[in-house]
């Protein structure tokens, strides 16, 4: 069983001295190494993969990649946009640390790598924290030793994956901050979260000013009366649709306006209209028909 790195110490324990010959580097063809597939980063500027291999074609590669083995090949573990330059330039070879690591210690390795340069956008690192909660069973208590992040830190990252998709895409691509995404997670709807986020890409509104509009719109719903808060959770919601389809069911089969009202999705009330003793009539028959 392979010993495990001291993860908790970051990438200068991993890497050692990279200014000068390492007993652990090596050479592999370029041509042997594949990326992880299941790394964190997902995204890559093609732009800045460009000015690294400028770099890299005038100083050459100064840190080397780390590869585990696989198979017949070599996974990178860190160092893909490296990679990526170095096939850009054609290089046919490339210096290398093999090191041997399983998957979950490989998922650390490459998470640590990108949060200490900044690599990963807030939903990037966010699956990734997930990932390895999820298929390595760790805790938030482990995860913020190994990546020198707060518990709380981690758990609000996580957080941001339940918000809306339109509005995770828009943090995935930056045009909205993770501040902004936190406070618009207070939001009583997915839709007033949707709107908010909108006017946060398009720079008319602030953390301050998307909590004081969030502030707004629960004082006024507190203020009407007989209003049902809107679901939070993900159950919470499907109970709800649950609700909204039966309603509609309901609606089509007895021909006229029902309303349900339900505090939890789970129990409520139903409340169907009629106007006449005729209407009525025809409404018992068919709610007794078999």
């Amino acid at each position: 069983m392979a010993k495990k790195a001291g993860l908790g110490m970051g990438l200068d324990a991993l890497f050692g001295d990279n200014t000068g010959e390492s007993a652990g580097v090596q050479t592999l063809r370029v041509a042997d190494i594949e990326p992880n597939r299941k790394q964190p980063r997902q995204t890559f500027d093609d732009a800045a993969i460009a000015e690294l291999a400028d770099s890299i074609r005038q100083h050459g590669l100064i840190q080397p990649i780390v590869v585990r083995s696989m198979g017949t090949n070599y996974q990178i573990v860190a160092g893909e946009r490296r990679w990526r330059a170095c096939r850009m330039l054609g290089m046919s070879e490339v210096p290398v640390i093999i090191k041997e690591l399983d998957d979950a210690q490989t998922a650390q390795i490459a998470l640590i790598e990108n949060i200490q340069r900044e690599d990963l956008n807030p939903v990037e690192e966010a699956m990734a924290y997930r990932a390895l909660m999820e298929d390595h069973n760790m805790t938030q208590e482990e995860l913020s030793k190994i990546v020198g992040k707060s518990r709380s830190s981690i758990a609000n990252a996580v957080r941001l994956l339940n918000l809306p998709d339109e509005v995770v895409e828009l943090l995935k691509k930056r045009e909205i901050t993770s501040g902004q995404a936190k406070a618009l997670a207070a939001a009583e709807t997915d839709e007033e979260m949707i709107e908010l986020a909108k006017l946060a890409a398009a720079g008319k509104i602030t953390v301050r000013g998307i909590e004081k509009a969030i502030a707004k719109a629960a004082n006024e719903d507190d203020d009407e009366p007989g209003r049902e808060k809107a679901p939070k959770t993900a159950e919470e919601r499907a109970n709800h649709s649950f609700i909204t389809e039966m309603q509609l069911s309901l609606e089509n089969h007895l021909e006229r306006k029902v309303r349900i009202s339900s505090s939890d999705g789970v129990k409520g009330t139903i409340t169907i209209d009629f106007y006449d003793q005729d209407e009525l009539t025809t409404l018992a028959d068919k709610l007794t028909m078999y």
